[in-house]
């Protein structure tokens, strides 16, 4: 082999082990094993991959019988945001619960415990937590996944949450640097701003991401967000101040820094997916999310063939793409180093998720209402799902209850007649409405006033971020809607 050869196949070989992409299907295609072969390091999985944690188990076994080493990433947050149960909901409750019960013992044991899960089904890279603290409350994306608005709690409990998941040997990445939860925007849809100054951002928004480095996170994930006060004119994913400067600079940050989804539109709106891995290479990035929307073998190549071409044009330093497909790397051998033995299994706590949720519950009781003991009619107030949870996930409370209380009957009600629906459907029977952020959704709030009037007994069960005042005969808080806290909170309605 020539040396111009070798030259070509080190920076392909590069090229790829900054990407991260996922796939189609519950088994692994052959291009994605050929391309594991030829360099690729790191491979995602989404909802669309995951049948069962048994299934996974088998998947990434088949993806390592390529490259021991390969990082296996996932989103999952525990709560709403789940990929491991993604069909039936999680077993975890998700960072706002956590953050209510602030308790950073429990948070510890519960991201252990779901990293054990994760470690098990053979993945060893989380694209968790989020480290976001939710100063807006009509954020559109963010809300129930943060720990709060509170910038110390968050900071603590991101802290904790690293701490426990990495015991498990499964790396963590705080997101979204430098901070997501004072936009109106989801960075899905189109770019958020957030016109605070520089000050605000250092005292609010970076605190959770020094307690983070300060944790040992192997990894951060960069927010495709404009922040004017650090960088007037380019998204922080894209963004030489933000990522080197500010990150690895001033932080002092040394480890891996992936992008948020780069087929997201505030990066492929407004730069093409292709400009924007090249700009984010450059920017500081060392890896490459994409696979969200973008999962085929045409996806991987022209990534892979943008960043070669950027570098033979000079618009990427080679030592850049080097330098950042060696701390990949560098994460991959940490992942391979702090695999789980077999006897991790002995310190499985399969009963801390229910805890966690059944702590979190708040419950505000008008009166002296008595615990359900008939089969009530649960509707079911259903926003449009974010992105990042899914629309394919169960929510709510009404399989739970069903359990407690055979025959219970359930309805989904969406836009300005929900509340004249649900009460028409409701009949006779107690009504149990269940609603997710109330607070961002008028057509919500007017559905419930209609019910409330009409049906003052009526139990309220806010899954979102709940609001300042409680309302409802019995209004129960479980600050997410992942299926544990909807066992909890039907176990609280049925007075079990």
């Amino acid at each position: 082999m020539t040396t111009l050869a070798r030259a070509t196949d080190t920076l392909t070989r590069d090229a790829l082990a900054v990407l991260q992409p996922g796939f189609a299907g519950t088994t692994a295609p052959d291009w994605l094993l050929r391309r594991i072969g030829e360099g690729l390091a790191s491979v995602a999985l989404f909802g669309r991959n995951v049948t069962s944690p048994e299934q996974v188990a088998a998947l990434t076994a088949q993806l390592r019988a390529e490259r021991e080493d390969l990082l296996v990433a996932i989103d999952e947050e525990g709560g709403d945001v789940t990929r491991l149960e993604v069909r039936t909901g999680s077993s975890f409750p998700g960072n706002h619960a956590l953050g209510a019960v602030d308790d950073v013992g429990l948070t510890r044991a519960v991201a252990a415990e779901l990293g054990r899960r994760l470690a098990a089904a053979g993945v060893n890279f989380n694209w968790a937590p989020s480290a976001d603290v939710n100063s807006n409350p009509d954020n559109p994306v963010i809300g129930v996944r943060a720990f709060g608005s509170d910038t110390d709690l968050v900071a603590r409990h991101t802290a904790a949450y690293i701490t426990g998941m990495q015991s498990s040997g499964v790396a963590t990445s705080a997101k979204h640097f430098p901070g997501h939860g004072d936009t109106g925007i989801d960075s899905h849809h189109a770019m958020p701003r957030i016109d605070v100054g520089a000050d605000v951002l250092a005292e609010r928004d970076l605190v959770p991401f020094r307690a983070a480095i300060a944790a040992g996170s192997r990894a951060v994930m960069s927010a495709h967000i404009l922040v004017p006060a650090l960088d007037p004119e380019l998204p922080a994913t894209l963004s030489r101040r933000i990522l080197t400067d500010l990150l690895r600079g001033e932080l002092g940050y040394d480890g891996l820094i992936v992008t948020d989804g780069i087929e997201m539109k505030a990066i492929a709106g407004t730069y093409g997916i292709e400009r924007g891995t090249v700009m984010a290479i450059a920017a500081g990035a060392d890896a490459i999310c994409v696979g969200g929307g973008l999962h085929d073998e045409g996806t991987v190549r022209r990534l892979g063939d943008a960043l070669v071409e950027a570098v033979r044009a000079g618009e990427l330093p080679e030592e850049r793409l080097a330098d950042a497909a060696e701390r990949v790397r560098s994460l991959s051998r940490w992942a391979a180093e702090n695999r789980p033995t077999d006897g991790a299994s002995d310190t499985a706590d399969g009963d801390v998720g229910l805890r966690a949720a059944r702590r979190a519950l708040r419950v505000t009781v008008a009166g002296e209402p008595a615990p359900l003991t008939e089969a009530p009619y649960v509707a079911a107030f259903t926003p449009v799902a974010n992105i990042a949870v899914g629309d394919e996930t169960p929510w709510g409370v009404a399989a739970e209850l069903g359990r407690l209380l055979p025959g219970t009957e359930t309805g989904s009600f969406h836009g300005a007649d929900a509340g004249r629906e649900a009460l028409a459907a409701a009949g006779s029977r107690r009504i149990v409405a269940v609603v997710r952020d109330e607070h961002r959704h008028p057509w919500m709030a007017a559905a419930l006033d209609v019910l409330l009037a009409a049906r003052p007994d009526t139990v309220v069960v806010e899954m979102g971020v709940p609001r300042a005042e409680p309302r409802g005969a019995v209004h129960l808080a479980t600050h997410g809607a992942a299926r544990v806290c909807g066992r909890a909170a039907a176990e609280a309605i049925a007075g079990v």
